[in-house]
């Protein structure tokens, strides 16, 4: 071997030790990496344990502590959910003006209390008001958190942080319905009261949390109009007002009111959202009425539910910034849940065996369709909107679920619940064309994003 020659190593004999596998904890941690997304998991892991104490409790808390009657609870109920449809347009819009970190303290502050007024309410017109509230401001508050996402995250890690939250959402919300279930069990006014005070004082508790936000989250101020100067150097006046008209109508012509894609894609959405409705709704009355499965599998696949969203909602929801993926991804859902609304219509009739195993795949079908919709939703609303008004488009977006979330009930009991199969068949067709919609939406978008 000459001085000047390098020796050859035999690399593929060489043994490189494999670097072990990060622990459950450390992706965890890992996932949460950015510090605006930690403060926001932080407040959420805190407040949405009061948002399950207060799901389970309500009803009964209104028909047998308030002593309302069905239909008032019916009533009362959907008027806090109209109140969340013009709420949602109320806080994007509002988030596109004022500083969105004080907006989502404030609307959650007021929020929490009047939550904690319910212990108050001993009629129906109380038990009204401070629905509507409540209402109003839970959609405000997260009209306004979806327009600090779309500041503080750009491309995948959008898509990443709400996929965060939603899983971080769905623990909070199991865990604060065990809570809640210690009120049902002991029945009494005093254990329903408590509970719904340790509800809204959970809520201010995460204002902690939601205090440390930084100042990046807030809109940018919109770019002030600079004067037009003469030829001698003095203002011209008419020429400054005609560009300072000229800014408004820019910012007019980027209202989503005026993008007619991101309107009928929030249209589909609202549709598709009507799925948690079959599962609040649908499925477990027609459990209870139409099939052999003892009632408790309704609980049974909540749970099924929430541990599907658990484990698969932030891996099923990477890459779906990408048009294609969102596109693909909106179709699977589709056919997920059209196929999962006609077996839970073939459960009907079965032995209670077949039944409950019917009714478990028809489940875990629709837990897929739910996670995989709301990844490609998630994708869409951000990348078809307009960063200029991100609150604004976040706004219409959520308006449009809490629109699907208001008459789902609707929908699902005059289709499914009146009319059997043929309803199951009805909505499974409903689903199909609101999601094969938005995959034909996002597969056009990502063509012309490649033209361009």
């Amino acid at each position: 071997m000459s001085p000047t020659s390098t020796p050859e190593f035999d690399t593929g004999s060489m043994h490189v030790p494999e670097q072990p596998r990060p622990g459950l904890f450390a992706r965890l941690a890992a996932s949460v990496s950015d510090p605006v997304l930690r403060i926001l998991v932080g407040a959420t892991l805190i407040s949405r344990v009061g948002r399950g104490i207060f799901l389970t409790v309500t009803v009964l808390y209104f028909t047998f502590i308030v002593g309302l009657a069905p239909h008032e609870v019916a009533i009362v109920l959907a008027a806090a959910s109209a109140a969340g449809v013009v709420a949602s347009l109320a806080g994007g819009w509002l988030a596109d003006r004022f500083s969105a970190r004080r907006l989502v303290i404030w609307f959650t502050a007021i929020e929490g209390v009047a939550l904690i007024t319910y212990v108050f309410a001993g009629d129906f017109v109380t038990a009204l008001v401070i629905a509507v509230i409540c209402g109003a401001f839970e959609q405000g508050a997260n009209s306004t958190r979806s327009a600090i996402i779309a500041r503080a995250f750009d491309g995948e890690s959008r898509v990443h942080a709400r996929a965060v939250l939603r899983t971080v959402t769905n623990l909070s919300i199991a865990v604060g319905s065990g809570l809640g279930a210690l009120a049902l069990a002991l029945g009494t006014a005093e254990a329903y009261r408590g509970l719904i005070v340790g509800a809204g004082v959970l809520y201010l508790l995460g204002l902690f949390q939601l205090v440390k936000l930084p100042s990046r989250v807030d809109a940018p101020p919109r770019p002030a109009v600079e004067s037009v100067l003469t030829a001698t150097g003095s203002v011209d006046a008419m020429a400054t007002a005609d560009a300072a008209d000229e800014s408004r109508r820019d910012w007019v012509r980027r209202s989503p009111w005026r993008d007619p894609r991101y309107l009928v894609f929030t249209a589909l959405s609202a549709v598709f959202g009507m799925q948690f409705g079959v599962a609040e709704l649908g499925v477990p009355l027609w459990i209870a009425r139409e099939t052999a499965a003892p009632e408790v599998l309704v609980a049974l696949l909540l749970i099924l539910n929430t541990v599907v969203v658990v484990i698969f909602q932030v891996p099923l929801s990477k890459g779906t910034h990408d048009f294609r993926v969102a596109a693909r991804v909106s179709a699977i859902s589709a056919w997920l849940m059209a196929g999962a609304c006609l077996v839970y219509a073939a459960a009907a009739g079965l032995p209670v065996g077949f039944a409950i195993a019917v009714l478990v795949i028809a489940a875990l079908a629709h837990a897929f369709a739910e996670v995989l919709s709301q990844a490609g939703g998630w994708g869409l609303s951000f990348e078809l909107a307009d960063p200029l008004r991100a609150g604004a488009y976040q706004g219409v977006f959520s308006m449009g679920y809490s629109v699907g979330a208001l008459a789902a009930p609707l929908v699902v009991n005059a289709t499914a619940i009146e009319h059997g199969f043929s309803g199951w068949a009805m909505l499974a067709v409903i689903f199909l064309g609101s999601g094969l919609g938005t995959w034909w939406i996002a597969r056009r978008a990502a063509a012309t994003s490649v033209v361009v």
